[in-house]
């Protein structure tokens, strides 16, 4: 980024770097440094995965602070609504991130600025770059002002995530945890397509594809949940 946009960004998210290089990672998606760019440098790959931790503890500890009287299973449950692929991705919206992602043509092409996946992997490499550049602290105030406190993703708590719906409905019977595999991947480098399995006491019980793992995760719950509500006897419900 020029230092006109990463200056833009930077008011945006309401932090302003010390090393700006971090920033600049957080938005590079991995088709933009398999795409030829000249010395174009990492992706957000690592700090989304950074991120992704701190978010979890941030939320963690907001919620423990919270509610004190809630036990650990509601607390998952609470935690997952504010983690999961529909709330990040409100949040990063919310935000314009999507203007800043730098990705290659194709994806750009097939709509990856506004991928909820990518958005998504998006706001939690930021997350990662601020923990990075100023510690714990200004992390935890951009993830409580940014998501937590958000109005737009206070009312995405009403979309259910497949997953943690896939994870109640499994564990209200029973103590099994549903378990995702990759097990294929099509397509070029810079455009892979996946394609997860999950399975629920050994057994497989839905499969699906998209352009992330997260995403193809999502829908092979949602196909687990129908096949689930089938063998009930409950009616047919998308998550």
């Amino acid at each position: 980024m020029d230092p006109f946009e990463r200056g833009e960004l930077e008011v945006r998210l309401g932090y302003r770097f010390t090393q700006p290089w971090l920033l600049d990672t957080a938005v590079r998606h991995s088709s933009y440094v398999q795409d030829g760019h000249d010395s174009p440098g990492e992706s957000n790959e690592r700090l989304e995965f950074l991120g992704d931790s701190v978010l979890g503890l941030v939320v963690a500890e907001w919620l423990y602070r919270g509610r004190a009287t809630a036990h650990e299973g509601s607390l998952s449950q609470l935690r997952s609504r504010y983690v999961n692929e529909v709330a990040l991705s409100t949040a990063s919206r919310e935000l314009g991130l999507g203007e800043f992602l730098q990705l290659a043509r194709g994806e750009e092409a097939s709509g990856g600025r506004s991928r909820p996946s990518n958005l998504a992997d998006l706001f939690e490499a930021v997350v990662g770059a601020i923990y990075l550049d100023g510690g714990y602290g200004p992390a935890r105030s951009f993830v409580e002002s940014h998501l937590i406190g958000c109005a737009q993703v206070q009312r995405a708590e009403g979309e259910v995530d497949p997953k943690s719906a896939l994870q109640e409905q499994v564990q209200a019977t029973s103590t099994a945890v549903p378990e995702y595999e990759v097990v294929d991947q099509t397509g070029p480098s810079h455009r892979p397509t996946f394609t997860v399995s999950v399975r629920v006491g050994g057994e497989i019980m839905g499969t699906g594809s998209g352009r992330s793992k997260k995403e193809a995760e999502r829908e092979a719950a949602r196909m687990a949940i129908r096949v689930l509500r089938d063998h009930s006897g409950c009616g047919h419900q998308e998550a």
